[in-house]
């Protein structure tokens, strides 16, 4: 009971001990208006009776919401159990501990969402629940429910795809994790116009699935997984500033992306990247026409559709555009799916006045430059004695 309630009742009191009038005052007659008079009086006598008990009420009304209030919060409504059924949650990227408690709540898997934030208040673990999709079960304990989100036994098609992974690696990589057709993923990719490739794509796949971690919704169907992959590639192109560099250069945005590939799939280490792409800059800047010929094993590979690091001297006859040792300048294309490091080794490439490169350990990725055609043939000969190749 407040101060102020008390001086209410204080007051009522007081106006109910104020002494009658003296006796020699004149009476009022006896008549029906003197009845309602003593009536009034009994009236004002309970009202302080009737205000303590409406007061009283409040307060222990109001001592009961509180004490239900705080067990609530102390002790938040939680299933039993590990549920039943199935559904599908899907955690966002960002999502707060909070939002991963509504979500959950929502989709029927835990009783209330304070239970689930008071478990992972406790339990540290929570903060590193990744977003994707989960497979959960209906009225589950939060602890059951965190326990699923914290296993990739739940994880609902999440995928990885590498660096450098062709067109042709990608696809059925796709169709086995995503469990569906692989037919769906070859006529997806036979329409490009749906996929939403920048026009610098000039309508081909290859070099814009962008190598990244997905986690596709489990009723997506083949093109928009695919499509997610080349929005992919446009948000990391719009972070490397793709196309503003690309003029700075002098070249398209697409003839980078075609860099890129050469530069992912001869490069053995991320650091030897800008220098692969300087490699590349100086030879098809050099005023020789024969040094324009760029000479990569990575193209022939592509050419004939296999996937070996060193080319044979008959293989390096291949007719074929991809074929840089036959044609001068860039392929017609991307040769692979670039990532970010190489985009940007491709945008800037290192200074240095190589013209030659030599993966002369392909086992251990040790990749060697030079400037020199002299230094270029040893370096052949110690790739030939560490891989056999002659």
């Amino acid at each position: 009971m407040s101060d102020a309630d008390l001086d209410f009742l204080r007051q009522l009191s007081e106006r109910q001990q104020r002494p009658e009038p003296p006796g020699d005052a004149p009476q009022a007659p006896r008549s029906g208006r003197g009845r309602r008079r003593k009536k009034t009086r009994k009236g004002r006598r309970l009202a302080p009776l009737i205000a303590i008990a409406f007061l009283l009420a409040i307060v222990c009304g109001g001592g009961y919401i509180g004490l239900t209030t705080i067990n609530g919060m102390l002790n938040p409504p939680d299933y039993k159990g590990e549920g039943t059924g199935s559904v599908t949650v899907w955690i966002h990227e960002g999502d707060s501990v909070a939002l991963m408690a509504n979500r959950l709540k929502d989709a029927g898997v835990v009783k209330s969402v304070d239970a689930f934030i008071k478990l992972a208040s406790k339990d540290t673990r929570a903060t590193s629940i990744q977003p994707g999709y989960y497979h959960l079960r209906r009225q589950m304990s939060v602890k059951s429910a965190l326990d699923l989100l914290l296993s990739d036994a739940s994880r609902a098609g999440r995928l990885t795809i590498p660096e450098g992974k062709r067109v042709a690696q990608i696809l059925p990589f796709l169709a086995k994790k995503t469990h569906i057709p692989l037919k769906d993923f070859q006529k997806a990719a036979n329409h490009p116009e749906k996929l939403g490739l920048p026009s610098y794509a000039k309508g081909k796949l290859e070099g814009y699935l962008y190598p990244f971690t997905y986690d596709p919704d489990p009723k997506a169907t083949a093109t928009q997984v695919l499509r997610s992959m080349v929005d992919q590639f446009k948000k990391v192109a719009v972070d490397v500033d793709l196309e503003a560099k690309a003029r700075d250069l002098g070249m398209s945005p697409g003839d980078v992306v075609t860099i890129a590939s050469l530069v992912q799939a001869e490069s053995g280490r991320p650091e030897d990247m800008p220098k692969v792409a300087r490699v590349i800059d100086n030879r098809l800047h050099s005023s020789q026409p024969w040094m324009r010929k760029l000479q990569l094993d990575s193209t022939v590979m592509y050419a004939l559709g296999k996937y070996n690091t060193v080319a044979t001297y008959a293989e390096t006859k291949t007719n074929s555009p991809y074929n840089t040792y036959m044609v001068s300048g860039l392929p017609p294309g991307p040769i692979d799916n670039p990532g970010e490091v190489a985009l940007k080794a491709a945008l800037e490439p290192a200074p240095g006045n190589w013209l030659y490169f030599v993966a002369t350990d392909p086992k251990n990725r040790v990749t060697k430059f030079t400037s020199s055609y002299a230094e270029f043939q040893k370096l052949k000969q110690e790739l030939a004695r560490n891989t056999g190749h002659g």
